[in-house]
């Protein structure tokens, strides 16, 4: 069986990314899918390169018993278009930049669009406050619950071809 493989990716890679991330791979893990996935985060920019998530992101996560304090920033990397089955951008700018960067992919997605059928993109909490974080992550929970129940349906039989996942 192929693993699924997703990206997150947000500006920085230490707020909405490294959380959805940890989101995902735990709701995969609790659902007995964690070997189904190969899940990974990124940012576009690379001035975060090796830091540790932000801490209100970790803070945020942990209050919800999700541990993201072993991750690393890392900026996305040209073979990152090849190398997964879906690239979830986090925000509508987050989406064109990767379109520029590598046009006429199809794997790249809004994370409101393909996780949360909203088309909602995901606020960038970093000059916010606990309470941003906080709806932050109840918006990516919801998307990853959605993901992982979609995904995990389908993980024996996928193709690697998005559209047939909706």
């Amino acid at each position: 069986m192929k693993r699924i493989s997703i990206l997150f990716v947000c500006m920085g890679n230490i707020c909405r990314s490294p959380l959805a991330e940890g989101i995902f791979s735990h709701i995969a893990d609790e659902a007995g899918l964690g070997d189904a996935f190969r899940i990974d985060s990124a940012g576009l920019g690379g001035w975060h390169q090796g830091e540790l998530p932000d801490r209100r992101s970790i803070a945020t996560a942990s209050a919800h018993g999700i541990d993201i304090s072993g991750q690393r920033a890392r900026k996305i990397l040209l073979e990152d278009f090849d190398g997964f089955d879906l690239i979830l951008a986090m925000d509508r700018s987050n989406v064109s930049e990767l379109r520029r960067r590598s046009p006429d992919r199809e794997n790249i997605h809004l994370f409101g669009d393909f996780a949360l059928d909203t088309g909602e993109d995901i606020p960038d909490p970093y000059y916010g406050d606990r309470e941003d974080f906080e709806f932050v992550y109840a918006r990516l929970f919801n998307g990853c619950s959605t993901l992982v129940e979609r995904l995990g349906a389908i993980s024996g039989s996928w193709s690697g071809n998005t559209s047939s996942v909706r």
